[in-house]
């Protein structure tokens, strides 16, 4: 079965964005984020939480719009409703049942673009396989957490290391069988 891969930027202190979504502080181009960016075209499907997809607005994604043009979306969230939806771009109640039917569905992994309480249910519910986090050289001390409020306790085996002039890491973590 295909693999929900969490693939995310973070603070050495566990936060995938500051104060009020704030990601200034974050790498934002160079050699790691265009290795980020070519890895994303080898999925066909993302899943996220609410507030990750209303995040791409500040940044010109339309609301109902795919923000990742090669990829079918799927958008949890028990609130959001928007009328006009692109053919790709998919609005699901949480619920496990249905986010394991995308995973034996897709065609290809699946990426877990977010957000911290998102991938908090999905990790208190056994559904992420693969960390890959994007391990940025900033302390941030607060903002949105890596895993939303989840209290679970997981081990991890640290399977790559890719390391970038600029400080950028990209680490890859398998869950521990």
């Amino acid at each position: 079965m295909n693999k929900i891969i969490y693939y995310v930027a973070s603070s050495i202190d566990g936060y995938i964005a500051g104060e009020n979504g704030d990601i200034s502080k974050f790498i934002l181009q160079g050699e790691g984020v265009e290795k980020y960016q070519s890895d994303l075209a080898n999925f066909k499907t993302v899943i996220m939480g609410r507030k990750t997809y209303e995040f791409g607005f500040q940044y010109g994604l339309e609301p109902g719009q795919p923000a990742y043009p090669n990829m079918e979306h799927y958008i949890f969230s028990n609130s959001l409703k928007i009328d006009n939806l692109s053919e790709v771009v998919k609005i699901e109640k949480l619920n496990l049942d249905r986010v394991n039917e995308i995973q034996q569905n897709a065609k290809t992994d699946i990426y877990l673009c977010g957000g911290g309480q998102f991938a908090g249910w999905l990790l208190e519910n056994g559904l992420i396989d693969q960390l890959k986090l994007k391990l940025n050289p900033v302390v941030l001390g607060s903002g949105t957490k890596l895993f939303g409020s989840s209290t679970v306790n997981e081990s991890w085996e640290l399977t790559d290391k890719e390391s970038f002039s600029d400080g950028l890491q990209i680490l890859t973590y398998d869950k521990k069988k």
